[in-house]
């Protein structure tokens, strides 16, 4: 149960955010804050891949 909670909230969002609206407010808001942006949802989505398929040390 606890591996498939982080990929439901994934799956979630990733249904319900469409993709041109989140880049059309990455351009508005300007260039250096989109490369933040997805440099925090990178880092973002490699942490719960490594929370999810980590074997434990």
């Amino acid at each position: 149960m606890k591996k498939i909670f982080p990929l439901a909230i994934i799956a979630f969002l990733c249904t319900t955010l469409s993709s041109c609206e989140v880049i059309g407010g990455i351009f508005k808001a300007g260039v250096w804050s989109g490369v933040i942006v997805v440099v925090i949802v990178l880092a973002l989505i490699i942490w719960v891949l490594s929370k999810i398929f980590g074997g434990k040390s």
